[in-house]
C-alpha cells in the first residue's frame, strides 16, 4: 500500500509539475499520453488545469481546448495502429497497449449501437475512452469523422473536468481542511479502487 501511495503521489506531482512548467501545452502533452493508451487518468490532468484556471493563470477554454487537441494528438497514432494491423495485430499484441479482447468487443457494441457518434460518446466516458481508438483503426472509421468527434466528445469532457477544478480552486481552504481531516480515508480509497481498475482490466488482458 506505501509503495502504490509513493507512486500515485509522485504521478500527481509530475502532472502538476509538468502543466506548471509548460502550460496549456503541457496539458496537451499529458492528455495525448492518456490518449495513447497510457494509463495517466485524465481526471488527474484537467482538474489541476482548472485548479490553475481559478488562479488566473489560463483560460477555462485554452484548458479545455489544448485538452481536447492533446486527446487527438495521442488518438490518432493508435487509431492509425488499428487501422493498419487490423483486428488479428490487435488481438495478438493489444495487451501490450493495455488492449483486451474485451475491450474490442465493448467498443464494436458501442460502435454498431450508435455508428460515428460512438467516437464523440465514448470521450466522455472514463475508461472507455482510452481504448477506443484502436478499434476505431480497426473498423477504418472515416478518419476526418473520427478525429472531429474525437475532438468535440474530448472538449465536453475537458471542460466538465477542468470547471471541476475551478470549483476546486475557488473553494481551496474549505477542501484543505476537509483533506487534511480525512487524507487517510481519501488516500485509502483512491487506492482500493485503483487495485480494483488494474485487477479487473488485467484480468480481462490475461484472458484474451
Amino acid at each position: 500500500m506505501e509503495i502504490l501511495n509513493e507512486i500515485i503521489l509522485q504521478m500527481i506531482g509530475w502532472i502538476e509539475g509538468t502543466i506548471t512548467s509548460m502550460g496549456p501545452f503541457g496539458i496537451a502533452i499529458l492528455m495525448a499520453i492518456e490518449s495513447c493508451n497510457i494509463p495517466l487518468p485524465s481526471e488527474a490532468i484537467l482538474p489541476f488545469a482548472g485548479y490553475m484556471v481559478s488562479k488566473g493563470i489560463f483560460s477555462i477554454h485554452t484548458a479545455a481546448i489544448f485538452g481536447a487537441i492533446g486527446c487527438v494528438m495521442g488518438s490518432i497514432p493508435s487509431y492509425l495502429i488499428g487501422r493498419i494491423g487490423g483486428r488479428p495485430f490487435v488481438e495478438k499484441y493489444g495487451k501490450w497497449f493495455l488492449v483486451s479482447r474485451k475491450d474490442l468487443e465493448t467498443a464494436d457494441r458501442w460502435q454498431e449501437k450508435w455508428g460515428d457518434w460512438a467516437f464523440f460518446i465514448c470521450r466522455m466516458l472514463p475508461v472507455v475512452r482510452t481504448f477506443i481508438s484502436l478499434p476505431a483503426g480497426i473498423l477504418k472509421a472515416n478518419l476526418w469523422k473520427f478525429t472531429i468527434f474525437t475532438f468535440l466528445g474530448s472538449l465536453v469532457w475537458s471542460y466538465f473536468l477542468v470547471w471541476v477544478g475551478i470549483k476546486f480552486g475557488k473553494h481551496s481552504e474549505l477542501f484543505k481542511h476537509i483533506w487534511h481531516k480525512f487524507d487517510a480515508i481519501i488516500i485509502a480509497t483512491f487506492i482500493i479502487l485503483f487495485i480494483i481498475y488494474l485487477k479487473h482490466h488485467f484480468k480481462n488482458l490475461k484472458e484474451s
